[in-house]
């Protein structure tokens, strides 16, 4: 199974600092949406693994949470693309939970629902918590300069990025890499 986990806020869409609460707030980052679809255009099954503390901060609900999601599916599925799954920790940073990433608890939820090792997969994300998750679950990791790693876009990298994560401008440039690729784990001189 050819397999692609994607945080969500700053990967896919705009983040914000007040939280992304409503429907009307997901917005799609330039390209993202057509970059997922091309991933699935080339035979790659793609999950979302996503920090969601609105939900246990109370400055959102899970009714408003699916209606985010149904409005990403749509707009997908406009463009022949498909998100197989969404994986989220509903929790705050103080209820200590081991779904919050930087832990490895989605990424292990996501491993034994579709019954694969993540060994490789590949992962993107906006930020060190992101690819530390993954990392820690074996998945290989990936940073797109969007979202809270957009100000590194002129040089630099966030602190705590895991060892051999690869830098890429945005989602879709991480797409264009994965596909030229194909199904060849990166090698990492250890």
């Amino acid at each position: 199974m050819k397999l692609v986990i994607l945080d969500r806020d700053g990967t896919i869409n705009s983040d914000s600092d007040e939280f992304v609460k409503t429907p009307e707030e997901w917005m799609p980052l330039p390209g993202a949406l057509e970059a997922i679809a091309r991933l699935n255009h080339a035979g790659w099954h793609v999950v979302i693994a996503s920090n969601q503390s609105g939900l246990g901060r109370g400055l959102f609900d899970v009714a408003s949470l699916n209606a985010m999601h149904a409005k990403m599916h749509k707009m997908l599925a406009a463009l022949g693309g498909r998100v197989d799954a969404v994986f989220y920790c509903p929790h705050s940073p103080e209820e200590s939970c081991n779904c919050r990433k930087p832990l490895s608890g989605l990424f292990e939820q996501i491993g034994a629902r579709f019954g694969v090792p993540l060994f490789g997969v590949p992962t993107a994300g906006d930020s060190a918590r992101d690819l530390q998750a993954g990392a820690a679950a074996g998945c290989e990791p990936h940073l797109v300069l969007t979202g809270k790693s957009a100000p590194f876009r002129d040089g630099g990298q966030p602190e705590g990025l895991p060892v051999g994560t690869v830098l890429h401008k945005d989602l879709s440039a991480f797409v264009d890499y994965i596909i030229e690729r194909g199904v060849r784990p990166l090698q990492v001189a250890i």
